[in-house]
């Protein structure tokens, strides 16, 4: 049984860490870009057979620790009765942004049957991938509120932050319906069969500790403290601003996931020893040539080595232009270093 990864999240020893990739299943891989010449982003993210083969593939070809369910940070938000599309090289995007508090009380509440075909595909994935774990996931409750309020992706979240800071109360309404979406959306992901969940708060580094603590702290508190009755490993992923990491190590998760932006050995330090860390290659590193990824992981796999928890990633997704050679060359680094400590 590969038990890896769930034996990390519980830093548990293994016999060697568990390694698996954000956006492991993706435009690098030439199985993934076939299946693309067919069908389109929405399509493979609704249909559980194209689903389910996507985000077995990685695990299969590179000998992963873990599958991620494939769908799209915006998926649940159909089931709140928003409208989303899918673009190639441009992202999601939401049809009518919330510009007033009148429109955060237009979101419905959550209807698990809108997007049962995410569970579906994680039984289908269990099916093919037989004991290796299953990572749900969702988006976190300010990064979905950015796509909402924005309508895309945004460098500055100028809208975003201008709505948290100037409406209140529709603010803490928005956030609450987000976070009660996000705890039924992980928790039927849970019951289909993930057995790991990742919450992805993959903006909130724009932000400053203050307005952190201030307006997002006690939402995801909230939102993980509920979960984590469940017994399922939670890793808390977040990116861009190393200042957060105390306040979001307080917010709570089995698991903190780290960026490159910060020593890793210096993250597990202020995260504290009572959590996992994961992380935190750089995925610009893949691009490189196969001595700087020896030496940039080894680099981070000495400074995990003396503690059972570490589970090994890059500090985001694997970027498109990533050779695949090099990431089966990182899978290798990875195991020839644990097997020779």
């Amino acid at each position: 049984m590969n038990d890896r990864l769930l034996r990390a999240c519980r830093r548990e020893k293994t016999d060697t860490r568990p390694v698996w990739f954000m956006r492991q299943a993706g435009r690098y891989l030439p199985e993934y870009r076939r299946i693309r010449e067919k069908y389109d982003l929405l399509t493979i993210c609704r249909t559980p057979e194209l689903a389910a083969e996507v985000a077995a593939t990685p695990v299969e070809k590179f000998g992963l620790d873990a599958a991620i369910v494939f769908a799209d940070l915006l998926t649940p938000l159909e089931g709140m009765g928003i409208t989303i599309k899918l673009i190639e090289n441009g992202g999601p995007f939401v049809d009518e942004p919330i510009k007033s508090p009148q429109d955060v009380k237009r979101l419905k509440r959550f209807e698990p049957d809108a997007v049962a075909y995410v569970c579906d595909s994680i039984r289908m994935l269990s099916g093919l991938l037989g004991d290796v774990p299953i990572i749900g996931f969702c988006g976190a409750p300010f990064t979905l509120a950015s796509y909402l309020i924005e309508g895309r992706a945004s460098r500055d979240l100028i809208e975003t932050r201008r709505f948290m800071l100037t409406a209140g109360e529709a603010w803490r309404e928005l956030m609450d319906k987000l976070t009660d979406m996000a705890l039924e959306y992980l928790k039927m992901q849970i019951k289909a069969g993930a057995r790991v969940v990742q919450i992805f708060d993959s903006w909130v580094g724009c932000l400053n500790p203050s307005q952190y603590t201030t307006y997002i702290l006690p939402h995801m508190r909230r939102l993980l403290d509920q979960l984590s009755t469940h017994n399922t490993p939670i890793i808390h992923f977040t990116t861009g601003n190393p200042a957060l990491l105390s306040a979001i190590s307080s917010a709570g998760g089995h698991v903190i996931s780290v960026d490159w932006r910060i020593d890793i050995g210096e993250a597990w330090r202020v995260v504290g020893y009572d959590k996992a860390i994961q992380g935190n290659l750089d995925p610009a590193i893949l691009l490189a040539s196969p001595a700087t990824i020896k030496q940039a992981a080894e680099e981070i796999l000495r400074k995990t080595a003396d503690r059972p928890g570490h589970i090994f990633n890059l500090g985001h997704g694997i970027h498109p232009a990533t050779p695949p050679e090099n990431v089966k060359l990182l899978v290798g680094i990875v195991r020839e270093f644990d097997a020779n400590c």
